[in-house]
C-alpha cells in the first residue's frame, strides 16, 4: 500500500506496454453506483481525443503511469453524469466534514494505491484541507520534488478520513446517482447542521433540505436564523417544503409561514396533512406578538384529580416535541385550565403522590393579549 495525492497524479505522463507516451492523467472518476471510493478509470488527454483507461488496467503510477495492454483499445472517454471526477468535482470545492462539524474546502485528495493480482486498486482515502495540498499544488512543476517532500514534512497533515465526508450537489438527479444522502450531516445535532447550513451558498442549502429527512431538517430548520430559514423554505417545491413543516413544533411552524408571503404560505398549507394544517392555521389567526401568537397546540394535560403515575403515563403516550414539555397541565370540568405541575416535580415524587398537591400558581390571559 502507498499513498499518492490526486495533485501528483494530475498531468501525469500515461505508457502503454509499448513503454512510449501516450497521452497525459486529466481526470480519475469515481463510480459510486459501482463503489463508493474506488477509481473505476482515469481519462487520459491523447493526441487522439480523451481516452479512458481503466484502473484494472494499471500497472503503476505516480509521477508518471504505465498501463498494461495497448493504447489502441483504450475506449473513447463519454462524459457521464453518473460519476464523480475527482478534479472537478473536489479540488477547490467546499465539503462537509462530520466529524468537525463545519464546511471546508478541498485542497487535495489522498488516494491509497494497493496492488491486487497484476493490477492497481486505487482508492479515495481522505481529503487534504490544509496547507500541505494548497503547497504541493502551488509549487507542482516549479521546486524538485524531493525538496517538494522535504518542505512537505515539515507541515503537519491536516486530512479528513473520506468516511467523515459528505459532498454537496447542488443537482437532485445527480444526488442520486452519485449516492449523496448527507447521511453524516443527518446524524449530527441540529444546532451543529444549522450552522454548517447557514455557511453554504443558497443552492447548497436547498440541496441539504432536499436530501435531509423531513424530522431533521425541521429540528434543524427550526434554528436557522429567521432569514435564512425564509429563503430556504421559499426555494423549496410547495410538498418538500409541507412535509418539513408539518414536523415542525407548531408554534415555530406558524412564525415560519407567518414571514412568508400569503400567497406562498398557503400554497404549503394547502400541501399539508389537514390535523397539522388546522393546527397552524389556529395560531396564524393571532398576530405574532400575541399570547397566542406565542403559544403551541403542543403539551400534555391531565384530568386534576390524576396521580404522578397518570402523568407519567400521559408522557408516554404523548407523540409531540417532548423537549418542548417543561410542564403538565391540570384540567377540571369542561377542559378548564385549573393548575400546572413543573416536570422536576414530576421526577421527584412517588408515582401515587396526587398532582393537585404539587401544582403551582400559574398565569392565564386572553389570546390577543399583547406579548
Amino acid at each position: 500500500m502507498s499513498i499518492v495525492a490526486l495533485s501528483e497524479l494530475l498531468g501525469a505522463t500515461v505508457r502503454d506496454s509499448s513503454g512510449r507516451v501516450k497521452g497525459r492523467v486529466r481526470e480519475l472518476a469515481v463510480a459510486p453506483q459501482e463503489h463508493p471510493t474506488r477509481v473505476a478509470f482515469l481519462i487520459v488527454r491523447t493526441p487522439d481525443g480523451e481516452r479512458l483507461l481503466r484502473a484494472t488496467a494499471l500497472k503503476s503510477c505516480g509521477a508518471s503511469v504505465r498501463a498494461h495492454g495497448e493504447a489502441a483499445h483504450w475506449d473513447r472517454y463519454t462524459a457521464s453524469d453518473g460519476v464523480l471526477l475527482l478534479k472537478r468535482d473536489l479540488l477547490d470545492q467546499q465539503i462537509i466534514d462530520v466529524h468537525g462539524r463545519k464546511v471546508v474546502r478541498v485542497n487535495d485528495v489522498e488516494i491509497d494505491s494497493t496492488p491486487v493480482n497484476n493490477h492497481l486498486s486505487l482508492d479515495i482515502l481522505a481529503v487534504d484541507v490544509g496547507a500541505r495540498g494548497a503547497i504541493r499544488r502551488l509549487t507542482k512543476g516549479v521546486v524538485p520534488a524531493f525538496t517538494l517532500r522535504a518542505l512537505l514534512e515539515k507541515i503537519p497533515p491536516r486530512v479528513i478520513p473520506w468516511q467523515y465526508v459528505d459532498l454537496i450537489e447542488a443537482d437532485p438527479a445527480r444526488r442520486v446517482k452519485l449516492k449523496i444522502a448527507y447521511e453524516g450531516l443527518s446524524r449530527m445535532h441540529p444546532a451543529d447542521i444549522a450552522d454548517i447550513v447557514e455557511d453554504l451558498p443558497p443552492a447548497e442549502q436547498k440541496s441539504v433540505f432536499e436530501a435531509l429527512d423531513e424530522e431533521v431538517a425541521a429540528e434543524a430548520l427550526e434554528v436557522i436564523d429567521p432569514d435564512i430559514q425564509v429563503a430556504i423554505v421559499e426555494s423549496l417545491d410547495s410538498n418538500r417544503a409541507a412535509d418539513i413543516v408539518e414536523e415542525m413544533d407548531p408554534d415555530a411552524a406558524a412564525d415560519l409561514l407567518g414571514e412568508l408571503p400569503e400567497d406562498r404560505s398557503g400554497e404549503i398549507l394547502q400541501e399539508m396533512a389537514p390535523e397539522e394544517r388546522q393546527e397552524v392555521t389556529q395560531l396564524l389567526e393571532f398576530g405574532e406578538h400575541t399570547a397566542a401568537g406565542r403559544m403551541t397546540t403542543e403539551f400534555v394535560a391531565v384530568a386534576e384529580g390524576g396521580r404522578v403515575e397518570d402523568a407519567i403515563a400521559a408522557l408516554r403516550g404523548f407523540e409531540g416535541s417532548r423537549e418542548a414539555v417543561a410542564t403538565i397541565y391540570l384540567t377540571g370540568a369542561g377542559h378548564r385550565l385549573v393548575g400546572a405541575v413543573p416536570l422536576v416535580k414530576i421526577a421527584l415524587s412517588s408515582g401515587t403522590d396526587q398532582l393537585s398537591s404539587l401544582s403551582e400558581p400559574f398565569i392565564a390571559c386572553a389570546p390577543d393579549t399583547p406579548q
